[in-house]
């Protein structure tokens, strides 16, 4: 870093030569990280549902790197068929240095998968899950590969209801989104020590955006009404952007979580980010990693740690 105060996109080195996975890559964290990476000499591949919106989105990107390497990737997280062809698709790529698990949805009605899972579990976790249990062989080819897998400050009040995974009996939105999110940070703290202790070339890390006013608040409803008082408060998607980049391209710790460095981790500079308890849990990751694997058919292949 060239600041002790932090990191941001200033801060990221070179790239040339090395390609990047960026998940939800069209609009809000996952675009400005694709634009930072991009301009920055790597190949980036935006993994994304909408292949118009992909596309206007490495338009944009060109316009400030003319000679951009971007591609487009279909991915749709709330289809298990579609990440499996999203991951034979990248089988393809000489080298893949980091798949950034950027995309998710926050707080939409009652909604399932096409496998019919809760839509923000499916989505936030599952497809994640999956996604990079079906890339790690790809990854482990190239030395110092990275999954970054991004949370947020909502985990913090999650609680996992195993009785009610799939939100057969109840839903609420903001609990269902806050459970997701611990779901993400379970993930890449045991993806983490299972790497580790498979000695696995794959570091795993994760992140969150702090408080950023992004498109995942489409949801809000009324709640909209408020964020043009609330942004001077919030991370732009660009200062979002800092903590996934921070871990996707410097230094870092394996098992580390990165996040804005400002009043409780809202806005800010990134850096080294606070879990909770249950996210640091190993009982609960493992418990989480035997669910997932049942509940998408999907194995990781590593033993536990």
């Amino acid at each position: 870093m060239s600041r002790s105060s932090g990191f941001t996109e200033i801060d990221v080195p070179d790239q040339s030569g090395k390609c990047f996975i960026v998940t939800g890559a069209n609009t809000g964290i996952g675009f400005e990280v694709s634009r930072v990476l991009a301009a920055r000499g790597a190949r980036v591949l935006l993994a994304c549902r909408d292949q118009a919106k992909a596309e206007a989105a490495m338009a944009a990107i060109r316009q400030k790197a003319p000679g951009a390497d971007l591609s487009f990737l279909p991915l749709d997280q709330a289809d298990l068929a579609s990440v499996g062809a999203a991951a034979e698709l990248t089988a393809r790529e000489p080298r893949i240095d980091a798949l950034i698990n950027n995309a998710g949805v926050m707080t939409p009605p009652l909604t399932r998968t096409k496998q019919g899972f809760e839509l923000q579990f499916g989505v936030n976790h599952l497809g994640t899950f999956a996604l990079t249990s079906l890339l790690l062989p790809k990854l482990a080819q190239t030395q110092g590969a990275r999954v970054v897998v991004t949370s947020s400050l909502a985990h913090r009040g999650g609680k996992i209801d195993w009785d009610d995974l799939n939100a057969e009996k109840n839903y609420s939105r903001l609990r269902r989104y806050s459970a997701s999110k611990l779901a993400n940070a379970l993930f890449f703290f045991e993806l983490d020590r299972r790497l580790r202790a498979a000695g696995s070339p794959v570091t795993a890390v994760g992140c969150h955006p702090g408080a950023a006013a992004t498109e995942l608040g489409r949801y809000l409803g009324p709640l909209q009404l408020l964020l043009p008082l609330t942004r001077l408060l919030l991370n732009t998607a660009a200062m979002g952007a800092w903590p996934t980049l921070q871990a996707s391209t410097a230094p870092v710790m394996p098992g580390n979580y990165y996040g804005p460095t400002g009043f409780r981790e809202i806005r800010g500079v990134s850096g080294e980010a606070s879990r909770s308890a249950d996210a640091r849990n190993p009982q609960i990751a493992r418990r989480l990693w035997d669910a997932s694997i049942a509940m998408t058919g999907i194995d990781p292949g590593l033993p536990p740690a």
